[in-house]
């Protein structure tokens, strides 16, 4: 696992970008997991303002709300075309279907999907409680796409986005942990003190499906890029 430690959220945001940019100038073929949220927000405002070449370019998202249709303003496809699929032509994009009615038969599209699609390099943040896509505390690292039930805290954390705490989905199609531990690089990033208890738990605590990126340790190369204060509580 190698850590970067910056100063501020543009710099994290242009380092995650060279790194990106390393994979998709790597081959002709290239497929990229994407994650959605603040986090990398300032990586795609890189992306539209750069324009770099990602017509070689195969997207997979790591998850979906249930329940939300894909023209929904807080859907994550609506997110992803608003932040980069509409300004740059990649070779195609994938996300779950939110507005699936046969959950396992979309879990089991999606695991298809991502079988011929395996990530170069997955993106992925961190919740404040470690989970990594919507793989929330004590979820099983053998589970590939499934329909996960968002922890409380995800359900407020993600309540700022929506006009009212009704209107916040309570479950999500997610990428699986193990589906995610079969990218061949992985790049976690994570800003502000908020960040700091799970950003110690993943790199410094035991492995454990209480703490779900504690997982990334097993995996042989991982890149963390962290801001001071979601850094402050590393040794």
């Amino acid at each position: 696992m190698k850590l970067h430690i910056v100063k501020t959220k543009d710099e994290l945001a242009q380092k995650a970008y060279d790194v990106l940019i390393d994979v998709i100038k790597s081959s002709d073929e290239v497929t990229l997991g994407l994650a959605t949220g603040s986090s990398p927000e300032g990586i795609y405002e890189i992306f539209r303002a750069e324009k770099p070449d990602v017509s070689h370019v195969t997207t997979v998202n790591l998850d979906e709300y249930v329940g939300l249709a894909a023209d929904h303003d807080q859907s994550y496809a609506y997110f992803m075309d608003q932040h980069l699929f509409n300004h740059l032509p990649f070779k195609a994009t994938h996300l779950p279907n939110g507005l699936a009615t046969d959950q396992a038969a979309e879990c089991a599209r999606y695991d298809e999907i991502l079988a011929a699609n395996t990530p170069d390099l997955q993106l992925l943040g961190i919740g404040t409680n470690g989970h990594i896509a919507f793989n929330e505390p004590g979820t099983s690292f053998e589970l590939t796409t499934n329909v996960a039930e968002l922890a409380p805290e995800t359900v407020e954390a993600n309540s700022r986005y929506f006009d009212s705490p009704a209107d916040v989905p309570t479950h999500a199609f997610s990428m699986g942990i193990k589906s995610i531990m079969q990218a061949k690089k992985i790049l976690l990033i994570a800003s502000g003190e908020g960040k700091a208890e799970a950003i110690k738990g993943m790199i410094e605590g035991p492995v454990t499906n209480e703490m779900p990126a504690s997982i990334l340790q097993n995996h042989p190369d991982v890149t963390v890029i962290v801001d001071a204060e979601a850094g402050s509580l590393l040794k």
